[in-house]
């Protein structure tokens, strides 16, 4: 297959979840029902904390932070899916399909970093309670945020800037929703053995760290639990960290999924419909996990609909 300059690529494709048309339409209502409930979502529980004070706390900050990079990494892939449905135009530009591919690794990679901090904020509120608020201080959350933001910026910029490098071969069809770094590599003519190593050892480093953190964190987390006394004490503990561990479930169950199916089935429309999990449904399902399964959430969330509608 004859390959091209970089410098010639003008643009790929998205080739979707289906080629059905039939369907398009449906995957239209509910990819937009999807990204608005999102999007108001995350932005309640943002505006819910920002305005209450009693919920200016490490762990509450660092949801609304999680909150905000849920809307953007929506929004860096679901709206250009539905711009392509309701044009029925399937292209994207090469500077976009790159651009798209280092904003969800920038995303993903944060909250993946910001699902580890709030690990840790977990773990010194139940296993170090007097020295919390000592050890949790202003600055080192400010850190850890900070942190979390340069490390998932290095790793995407790392792993998108790479991929100048390739030259493409004419079919430049992607089978997914968005730009997938790794199924755009697969379309390169040129020798990718360099680039498929960064990108499996990114995701070892940028990856396994957080993970490895959130797993300590936890196991130091059971081990002080079953040691209290009281059924009651061991509730409340768990209790306090049980949404957490709901969506540190759901992101990365279904990021493990999409890779180790992609690694294990060919059809790459199989991977982009797992994909789905992960960069749409998980961050609309984070509002709803955090609102129902916790009492001071809930109470920020009627003071503030009871403060908008007085304002009406």
């Amino acid at each position: 297959m004859e390959a091209i300059n970089r410098t010639g690529v003008a643009e790929f494709r998205l080739l979707g979840l289906t080629e059905d048309g039939e369907l398009q339409p449906i995957l239209y209502g509910v990819f937009l029902s999807i990204y608005l409930v999102t999007v108001m979502g995350n932005l309640l529980i943002i505006l819910a904390i920002n305005a209450d004070p009693h919920l200016h706390t490490p762990m509450y900050s660092f949801l609304s932070k999680l909150s905000l990079a849920d809307i953007s990494i929506s929004s860096s892939t679901v709206p250009k899916m539905l711009a392509n449905i309701h044009t029925q135009d399937q292209s994207i530009t090469y500077t976009g399909c790159l651009a798209q591919a280092c904003f969800v690794l920038l995303f993903a990679g944060l909250e993946n970093c910001l699902l580890a901090a709030m690990a840790y904020d977990r773990y010194v509120a139940i296993c170090h309670p007097l020295s919390y608020t000592v050890i949790m201080n202003p600055r080192l959350c400010g850190l850890l945020t900070l942190l979390s933001l340069l490390s998932s910026s290095v790793n995407a910029l790392l792993l998108s800037l790479m991929a100048l490098r390739l030259s493409f071969c004419k079919d430049l069809g992607i089978p997914h929703f968005f730009c997938e770094l790794a199924l755009v590599i697969k379309l390169a003519c040129s020798d990718t053995f360099i680039h498929n190593v960064l990108i499996y050892l990114a995701a070892l480093v940028f990856g396994g760290i957080p993970f490895s953190g959130i797993l300590f964190s936890y196991i130091q987390i059971i081990s002080s639990v079953l040691i209290k006394p009281s059924m009651q004490g061991r509730y409340k503990a768990f209790s306090t960290c049980g949404s957490h561990l709901v969506m540190v479930s759901l992101f990365y169950g279904t990021g493990l999924g999409v890779y180790i199916s992609s690694a294990v089935t060919n059809p790459p429309r199989k991977t982009a419909m797992a994909s789905v999990m992960y960069s749409v449904v998980t961050p609309m399902l984070n509002p709803f996990i955090y609102s129902l399964r916790n009492r001071d959430m809930k109470e920020a969330l009627r003071k503030l609909i009871r403060r908008t509608a007085s304002l009406l």
